[in-house]
């Protein structure tokens, strides 16, 4: 398996091919627009909605890097969290969930077409196990919201 292979591999696990920990997709499947804005007292605390746009940002960051585009839309941290507006709406919740899916295709996509020598440059196969990583942990706290709020189911 070669490097490009490998990250492939890791990036799917960490969305959406079950391995020994649950990926992202299973995270979010079957949630409501009210369960992705239930937020839990305390201010430390971001809404499962507030976590996906983190993680798109994110996401379409680094798939422009790859692709050798450049962002007009540079955010902060914090300010990421807040990329789409946060309604009680299904509709809204559901475009959500398609622009997380578009943004990791788009991801894996740019990244299975790019060679081993572009991914040393820049540090980007670093950024990407940086994405990786950063997906799981916030894909815990999602799943911790999940059981705070009862929604996550007990066969998991």
């Amino acid at each position: 398996m070669n490097r490009t292979d490998l990250l492939l591999r890791m990036l799917d696990t960490t969305f959406d091919k079950e391995s020994w920990y649950a990926p992202f997709k299973s995270a979010i499947e079957g949630l409501t627009a009210e369960q992705a804005c239930w937020k839990p007292d305390g201010e430390a605390t971001k809404t499962i909605w507030e976590n996906v746009n983190h993680l798109i940002y994110y996401k379409e960051r680094l798939t422009a890097k790859l692709e050798g585009r450049e962002r007009t839309n540079s955010l902060d941290g914090n300010e990421t969290f807040y990329l789409t507006k946060q309604l009680n709406e299904d509709k809204e919740w559901r475009a959500v969930v398609e622009r997380v899916e578009t943004a990791h295709r788009g991801l894996r996509e740019a990244l299975s077409k790019t060679t081993g020598e572009i991914l040393q440059e820049d540090s980007l196969e670093g950024k990407l196990l940086d994405i990786m990583l950063h997906d799981a942990y916030h894909t815990g706290q999602i799943i911790q919201i999940r059981k705070m709020q009862g929604s996550w189911p007990s066969e998991r």
